[in-house]
């Protein structure tokens, strides 16, 4: 798993590069926590462009990031996400508690 940090301006951007399920899922949420905590940003942005795939796993991991952008007192969004995906968020009811930006 590879992920692509961008940062600017207490801003975090994390560009996720492959499927998120339960493999992958857990050395996500160590690479996004690890860089939320050295950097500390107001808001931190998932991109989600080249992920075609997740499951409950990535919900999962999704929250937590949420929980831990709130204790610092910070903010998640969530970008370019597909069609499935945003499904798979309606259903859990993550879009109710976070930005989901539309695709591109």
């Amino acid at each position: 798993m590879n992920l692509d940090y961008k940062k600017k301006d207490k801003l975090l951007f994390v560009e996720m590069t492959e499927e998120i399920d339960h493999h992958i899922a857990e050395k996500v949420r160590r690479k996004v926590d690890n860089e939320i905590t050295r950097y500390m940003p107001r808001k931190t942005i998932l991109d989600f462009t080249r992920v075609s795939f997740m499951d409950s796993a990535g919900i999962g991991m999704i929250i937590g990031r949420y929980k831990m952008m709130k204790l610092i007192g910070g903010s998640l969004e969530l970008s370019n996400v597909n069609e499935n995906i945003k499904k798979i968020l309606e259903m859990s009811g993550i879009s109710k508690i976070i930005e989901i930006k539309e695709a591109k």
